[in-house]
């Protein structure tokens, strides 16, 4: 990442875990951005869980990420656990220049990848590269399918077919919804016809799927073939006016197995916040890990 905030004064003792946890009563009302992507929604619930437990009153406002990215600047919303980087960077680096974001100090999750993927049978086939999907161009429709319109996703997709880069400039992008586009994979994969796709890990259609990613991006959706990393956004001066929630979002960290798994439950049809209660239920330790020296509302020590 290209940028690394550091907060001086009261936020620099609460990265050292000294910072005392008192908060104005404006602090109790947490207001989350929730962008519709599974991924998203698993961490997030977590963080509401815990939030309400620590006598936080939590609401989630499900949008795109352009539209919780502005609502954040425009002081609507407090805080988003979805920054995807490098794909979002584009967008988020001039709000953070100008001073109207500001991006947490250490990712809340690494190892994640997303670039475009087909199912294996097509891999097999030959489709290895992103200068392969031209010679596929009939048995794919002309198309690559993407996630929701808006999304820096499908921006940077766009931007390959505008440019013609791979020669990909007669394509179309098909744009959807995440369930949506896992659909028509899946309709593709039952008539093993040709697809691709947008992926990303974690996600349990790694697991579900017999698929494959694609590289020779050339950094198209960015370095090294698609690896990224998650970032939370708060209001720029939110870890100033809020250090208890802040030092609990500092610490709430994930790893691609344990949010694939909270995923696979999500998309089972179980809500968000039951699947966050069990998690914390079945994983003592990341409810220690993530509550360490964490406060409940009136300064209170959070039960362990």
């Amino acid at each position: 990442m290209s940028h690394v905030f550091r907060f001086s004064g009261i936020c620099a003792l609460l990265m050292a875990g000294t910072c005392a946890a008192a908060e104005a009563p404006s602090c109790q009302q947490v207001r989350m951005g929730v962008a519709n992507w599974t991924d998203v929604m698993a961490t997030s619930a977590v963080a509401k869980v815990l939030l309400d437990e620590l006598g936080y009153k939590t609401e989630q406002t499900f949008a795109s990420e352009q539209i919780v990215l502005t609502a954040i600047k425009d002081k609507k919303l407090d805080l988003f656990l979805g920054y995807w980087a490098p794909l979002m960077t584009a967008a988020v680096e001039p709000m953070v220049a100008a001073k109207q974001i500001a991006v947490s100090a250490k990712p809340n999750l690494t190892g994640a990848n997303a670039t475009l993927a087909v199912p294996r049978y097509l891999f097999e086939q030959g489709l290895k590269t992103f200068a392969d999907i031209p010679r596929f161009k009939e048995a794919l429709g002309g198309k690559i399918h993407g996630i929701e319109s808006g999304s820096a996703t499908n921006q940077q997709i766009q931007a390959m077919i505008d440019k013609n880069q791979f020669g990909l400039g007669d394509f179309k992008l098909v744009e959807s919804s995440e369930a949506g586009m896992l659909a028509q994979v899946r309709r593709a994969e039952t008539r093993k016809t040709a697809i691709v796709f947008f992926g990303w890990t974690p996600h349990p259609m790694n697991v579900s799927m017999d698929m494959d990613y694609l590289t020779g991006s050339e950094d198209a959706l960015g370095p090294d073939e698609g690896a990224a990393t998650v970032w939370t956004v708060t209001q720029p001066d939110y870890a100033q006016r809020c250090p208890n929630v802040q030092k609990l979002l500092t610490q709430l960290t994930f790893t691609t197995a344990g949010e694939s798994q909270m995923m696979v439950a999500i998309l089972a049809g179980q809500q968000p916040d039951a699947v966050a209660r069990q998690w914390l239920k079945d994983h003592p330790e990341d409810r220690r890990r993530w509550t360490d020296g964490v406060q409940n509302f009136n300064a209170k020590l959070a039960q362990q």
